[in-house]
């Protein structure tokens, strides 16, 4: 398995991976593959990242920017994360997650934030903080990690394709 940035020519792939990995999900909207192809639309696929196995995608991770009312430096949000129904639990989430992590960290970003399962996310480094508040979710499933500085305090925005992937 590699891993590489997303070619234009990936996004049909994606975007069948994305809806296969979800389908069964009890947790999932069903608009993780329209917030993808929203935020391609939109320029805002910071890091578009994909697992590929036998010259076939089997992973994808998307980052995004954030904002952070009063933030220092670049935070992003990762998500959606799609892995082949048939191959996951094979750590190739995992390895997307740790490129993408590292890829930020190269670029300097401040940080990362995620809405998700506190277990899974807490081994790549994320943790819950009471000064950061996404809506109504829950305290404890959202989560960040700070890549350089100093932890930010506020509302996380997400980019307006999380909003618009559900008309």
């Amino acid at each position: 398995m590699h891993i590489t940035s997303e070619r234009p020519e990936d996004a049909a792939a994606i975007r069948a991976l994305t809806e296969a990995a979800f389908r069964d999900m009890p947790h999932s909207s069903q608009t993780e593959a329209r917030i993808i192809d929203a935020l391609r639309a939109a320029g805002a696929l910071t890091l578009s990242l994909v697992a590929i196995e036998e010259g076939v995608i089997v992973g994808h991770a998307a980052f995004s920017p954030v904002q952070i009312a009063g933030a220092l430096g670049d935070w992003y949000g990762l998500g959606p994360v799609s892995v082949r129904p048939d191959r996951q639990r094979s750590g190739i989430g995992q390895a997307l997650i740790r490129e993408g992590l590292r890829r930020l960290k190269s670029a300097m970003a401040a940080g990362c934030v995620v809405l998700g399962a506190p277990a899974y996310y807490g081994r790549f480094g994320f943790e819950a903080d009471p000064d950061l508040h996404y809506g109504a979710a829950p305290p404890v499933y959202f989560q960040r990690i700070i890549l350089e500085g100093s932890p930010p305090k506020g509302e996380v925005r997400f980019h307006p394709a999380f909003d618009a992937s559900s008309d």
